[in-house]
């Protein structure tokens, strides 16, 4: 028998916000479907060279009112960076709270639109502290 990864699937509110979020971190839509009967869009993103390991953002036209206040339990997702203060700055210069930053220059957790908790890791050995990172508060829950 064998088992192959497909992908993870989050509800999302605001779709064009989401995909957005999606875009700061490198994703790119690699792939669509719109239902007219259903009345809900899936769009796939994945890292450039990695279209096997996507996420999938489902949107209900009509609204979700499922949605839980705060997804924490659903866990996270992860992503290697090649620079983690690099991808910090760009997020925080685009609006993106850094819940946790990478204070030891290996691992961040920001959140997405619809509280999704993301997971930031350094590839490669960690990079040594610095500041602004090294002296930052957490913000909130990640």
């Amino acid at each position: 028998m064998g088992l192959t990864y497909l992908h993870t699937m989050v509800r999302v509110k605001d779709l064009e916000k989401s995909i957005a979020f999606y875009e700061l971190l490198g994703l790119k839509e690699t792939r669509r479907y719109e239902s007219e009967a259903g009345r809900f869009t899936l769009v796939f993103l994945a890292p450039p060279g990695q279209e096997d390991a996507p996420i999938e953002l489902t949107y209900n036209w009509d609204g979700d009112d499922e949605l839980p206040s705060d997804s924490r339990h659903f866990g996270h997702l992860a992503y290697g960076v090649d620079d983690i203060y690099e991808t910090c700055q760009h997020l925080q210069d685009n609006g993106v709270v850094i819940n946790r930053p990478p204070r030891d220059g290996r691992m961040a957790f920001v959140r997405s639109p619809d509280n999704i908790s993301v997971e930031l890791l350094q590839n490669g050995e960690a990079l040594e502290p610095a500041e602004p990172w090294a002296s930052m508060d957490s913000t909130g829950h990640w």
